[in-house]
């Protein structure tokens, strides 16, 4: 059984997805997998609508892009319009509860749509440099493409020189790791 996995996540340039795209890839490859991902920028690279799409699988992966995810989180409103068309009757769609005014522009044709305050969280409870880690952990959780602990060492990886320079960083980071993926299972319970 092949279990390939496509994520798209979208957000605003400066919003982290690349990086989330790239840790998730990197922690898939360090397992094992095989993994890819593209980004694709807006026209401006800072304020324009930046996508990564990843795929993730147990085989040879042909190209990174696709014409429909598995999993869709979109992080802005702008990204929500941008991602519908990668969306079918087998997407989990994903957004920041923050948004509002947008019934009519979410997907009609998704399996399920969570709305999950990851913003806010990392407002109120984190610190709100962690919103995209906290997105990770969101993303980890609903597709299952890699364990907590992989997760971890691949922020460690990405994250440690900073972490050497101030450590209470790695737990708050790990800390929206883990309230991520309690999120999202919370919300599918």
């Amino acid at each position: 059984m092949d279990a390939t996995v496509k994520i798209a996540l979208a957000g605003e340039g400066g919003q982290g997805v690349q990086s989330v795209a790239g840790i998730m890839v990197e922690a898939a490859n360090d397992g094992g997998r095989e993994a890819l991902y593209i980004p694709n920028f807006g026209v401006e690279q800072r304020g324009g609508v930046s996508v990564a799409f990843c795929q993730i699988s147990d085989q040879k992966i042909g190209s990174p892009k696709f014409k429909k995810a598995d999993l869709v989180i979109a992080l802005s409103d702008r990204a929500v319009r941008r991602t519908r068309q990668y969306v079918d009757k087998d997407t989990l769609f994903i957004y920041d509860a923050s948004l509002k005014g947008l019934e009519n522009e979410l997907p009609q044709d998704a399996k399920k749509i969570l709305a999950i305050p990851a913003l806010e969280i990392a407002k109120n409870e984190l610190h709100p440099r962690v919103f995209n880690i906290i997105i990770m952990g969101a993303a980890i959780e609903a597709t299952k493409i890699i364990g907590m602990e992989q997760a971890k060492k691949a922020v460690e990886k990405r994250l440690g020189y900073k972490f050497a320079q101030n450590p209470k960083l790695r737990e708050l980071n790990f800390q929206a790791l883990e309230r991520g993926a309690r999120l999202v299972k919370e919300s599918l319970a």
